[in-house]
């Protein structure tokens, strides 16, 4: 079995890129809104915690993407004859990239609403000793110079419960 921190990362990833979740997502609220944005396709979901100065180092890791990863583990023993009760943060970061800075500054926006509806739309049960029941926190990130002439990025961490024997 994956290490509990790679196993909640890999629900996240898991659960935007089944059926092509976060690129639907994406597509349907900029039809919505008649915007051209560019999609996040499954690939450009990714498990790391490479910053974007270096992810960009490696050719393979594109804009726009959504790199996940688990950045806390408490075991606050809610349960208590449980080995591990308690929480984990699981942390979505969303990059954007465009020749202009109002491209970034606006993608990014999309972007993080199509990912927290699919947050919101899955509310429950993810298996394995693993729930969510809805918590998550957004911080965006100013723009600046980088990635295809202006990055942006937003941090979207959810808290997952954990309980296991």
């Amino acid at each position: 079995m994956l290490p509990l921190s790679l196993l909640a990362a890999q629900k996240l990833a898991n659960l935007l890129t089944n059926a092509n979740l976060l690129t639907t997502q994406i597509s349907q609220i900029a039809a919505e809104t008649n915007v051209n944005i560019p999609t996040i396709l499954p690939a450009q979901v990714v498990l790391s915690s490479a910053t974007p100065d270096i992810a960009d180092l490696r050719a393979q890791m594109s804009y726009p993407r959504v790199c996940i990863y688990s950045d806390t583990i408490k075991n606050t023993q809610v349960e208590k004859f449980r080995s591990l009760s308690g929480t984990i943060g699981v942390t979505a970061e969303v990059w954007a990239s465009g020749t202009l800075v109002q491209q970034t500054d606006q993608w990014i926006h999309y972007y993080v609403e199509a990912l927290t509806l699919a947050l919101r739309q899955n509310i429950g049960d993810w298996q394995d000793g693993l729930f969510f029941s809805g918590i998550y926190t957004v911080q965006f990130q100013q723009p600046k110079a980088g990635g295809l002439g202006y990055v942006q990025s937003a941090k979207i961490t959810c808290s997952l419960g954990v309980s296991l024997n």
